[in-house]
């Protein structure tokens, strides 16, 4: 009948979302998961990287702790050193120092200039040579420098933050030098395997192609 109002139909099927395999969870350890289309070589690279994680977070604190005790013992026993053999001597400005563009400013408190200065030397004579000063000082003036056992002037002796910040680096150094190779170790594991299972590959089709490309 005309303007007969059809019966209600039910909604159209929606189809469920695929599963985003970069979300699965299972997905990462498929190597692990038996299944028809795992290899020897996936389940021998899986054990690899498996032994090289253990390893490198095994070895790389000790490794870190290791370098960085060397060194801290290293630049203690440099500090020691240099204040035994360095010496905080007065030294007399030869010529004016060179005077700051800006003076009284935030940067010219912090600014030195390269000064020849003369100086007495541990044998007791006198020495000249270049040290750094604050802007502006006249000939004539007094600074203090530090000097080596050879009478060259040089810098002070190692600071205890100094010493500090030194061990972190080399500490740190050890740590991210181990996480490196271990990185480098599982990529080139990875590409041999790769390419046995290319070699692999071409063997088996090799000898399956003949039967594809034989004549009836």
């Amino acid at each position: 009948m005309a303007g007969e109002i059809p019966p209600a139909q039910p909604p159209p099927a929606v189809p469920e979302p695929e599963p985003d395999p970069g979300r699965d969870p299972y997905l990462l350890l498929w190597r692990w998961r038996r299944n028809p289309l795992r290899r020897r070589s996936d389940r021998l690279r899986a054990w690899i990287a498996l032994g090289l994680a253990v390893a490198v977070l095994v070895v790389a604190p000790v490794a870190m702790f290791a370098i960085g005790d060397g060194a801290h013992r290293h630049y203690r026993d440099t500090a020691e050193h240099e204040r035994r053999t360095r010496d905080h001597r007065p030294a007399v400005l030869v010529h004016d120092a060179p005077r700051h563009p800006e003076p009284g400013s935030d940067e010219s408190k912090k600014v030195r200039y390269p000064v020849t200065v003369r100086f007495t030397g541990p044998d007791g004579t006198t020495r000249t040579g270049s040290a750094e000063v604050e802007p502006g000082l006249s000939a004539g003036s007094t600074v203090r420098v530090w000097v080596d056992a050879d009478g060259a002037i040089t810098g002070p002796p190692l600071a205890a933050e100094e010493i500090r910040s030194r061990t972190m680096g080399w500490a740190v150094l050890a740590f991210l030098g181990v996480v490196l190779a271990g990185i480098a170790a599982h990529g080139v594991t990875g590409l041999v395997l790769h390419r046995r299972n290319l070699a692999q590959w071409d063997e088996a089709w090799a000898s399956t192609a003949p039967r594809w490309s034989r004549s009836p």
